[in-house]
């Protein structure tokens, strides 16, 4: 009679503990067992700063280590660039939902834990604001995988290109945009990458700066002298160039030694430097005129008049291949004009009444043409001319002063006289 109730009641322990050991089972995670080979893969090892990359594992039970090849593909970091661990592990999956645990010495992996299927299983890697190597490793139970090494930011640089625009500034200097782009050992241009500029001369708009999408950061220098500027990402890589300066025109202008006269064309000198790569000289002479002198080199000699008297400022621009320009000036006093000398020659002093006398007039120092001359003969006959003889006849015997006025087309008229004593 008592027989069946233990029996019952057996049977009820033995029901209990196997479903306390399902329980127990479905709690505790499901790691990879003793021999199991975890490979990583990338499709990318470059990222930029803050970018993010697919990571891959694949978990093969008893399977041997995967030989370590190379290939490209194109993932969410820039360009295209070798992958890690191109060649799995042979074998057999894992149990579907092993849960594989990864690690990452920069940056942060989503998920940390995930589970496989059949075999695999798929995460994130987001690199953060930092640059450096991550080392990605993934574990199960016992098992590790290989060390996965992405390069982040400025640890993918491998060459700079630093350029200038302008490459030559004037030779009073400027502003230049300077450009550095970095890229990676395939040449792909690099996306957020920190880049250090320095100067040994001028200012920069910024020293430091973040590459763009086209792996290029840019700055501006602004330098009154030759500059050297460095740009560098990491201690090996960084380009160097220098940012020169246009050799100077050095124009001048001398004056004449004596101050010129109103009227009277003086020679003034204008000169540029040696080296100066000259396309135009500009003169304004300050009196409302302009003259083009074209390239020149060396010095040349400009004549120029002034009509009036008076103070003047010359001001003279060089153009050089650029198109940049260096002025100078200088002030000229001019003196007003002088009339014109007259040589008066007569052919007889002392005449007697009713004799032909003949007058010849000579100017020297004439500012323009001589329009005519004036005669007054002093008896009271006074007569005009354009060449410059005439003749006279005294009608009665006295002293007389004859007195001729070469008339000038602008500026001031030349004089001179004589006495002419008639006898009877």
């Amino acid at each position: 009679m008592l027989t069946r109730p233990l029996r019952r009641a057996s049977l009820v322990l033995v029901f209990g503990a196997a479903a306390l050991a399902a329980s127990a089972c479905d709690k505790m995670p499901l790691v990879a067992p003793t021999g199991t080979v975890i490979t990583l893969f990338a499709n990318n090892t470059v990222l930029p700063i803050d970018g993010s990359i697919e990571i891959t594992a694949i978990a093969i039970e008893a399977g041997s280590a995967p030989s370590t090849g190379t290939g490209t593909g194109t993932g969410t970091g820039t360009g295209t660039s070798t992958s890690a661990g191109a060649t799995a592990a042979q074998g057999t999956p894992v149990h579907n939902g092993t849960v594989l645990t990864f690690t990452t010495t920069l940056g942060r992996i989503e998920p940390q834990e995930a589970r496989t299927h059949n075999g695999q299983v798929t995460v994130r890697l987001f690199a953060g604001g930092a640059s450096g190597v991550a080392t990605v490793r993934a574990f199960s139970g016992g098992a590790a995988s290989n060390e996965l090494k992405l390069n982040v930011g400025a640890a993918a640089a491998k060459t700079v290109f630093l350029s200038s625009t302008p490459q030559t500034l004037s030779s009073a200097g400027g502003t230049a945009q300077i450009s550095a782009r970095v890229v990676d050992v395939n040449g792909t241009n690099l996306a957020g990458v920190p880049v250090t500029f320095t100067a040994d001369n001028g200012t920069l708009s910024n020293s430091t700066v973040l590459t763009d999408a086209s792996g290029v950061a840019t700055t501006s220098l602004t330098t009154s002298r030759e500059t050297k500027v460095t740009a560098t990402v990491t201690g090996d890589v960084k380009a160097e160039m220098t940012v020169r300066l246009n050799p100077r025109v050095n124009v001048t202008i001398t004056p004449p030694a004596t101050p010129p006269t109103a009227g009277i064309s003086a020679n003034y000198t204008i000169a540029v430097g040696a080296n100066a790569n000259v396309q135009n000289v500009r003169v304004n002479w300050g009196d409302g005129s302009v003259q083009d002198l074209g390239a020149i080199s060396g010095s040349v000699t400009v004549p120029h008049r002034y009509t009036n008297d008076g103070d003047y400022t010359i001001t003279v621009t060089a153009f050089d291949a650029s198109g940049n320009t260096e002025t100078v000036a200088s002030g000229v006093s001019v003196l007003p004009q002088q009339p014109p000398g007259v040589l008066l020659a007569v052919s007889d002093t002392t005449p007697q009444v009713g004799q032909q006398v003949n007058f010849t007039a000579t100017v020297s120092g004439a500012t323009s043409t001589i329009l005519r001359y004036e005669w007054d003969f002093g008896d009271g006959t006074t007569k005009t001319t354009t060449g410059n003889q005439t003749s006279h006849t005294y009608g009665a015997a006295g002293t007389f002063t004859v007195t001729v006025t070469a008339v000038q087309s602008s500026g001031p008229s030349g004089q001179n006289s004589t006495t002419v004593v008639v006898s009877i």
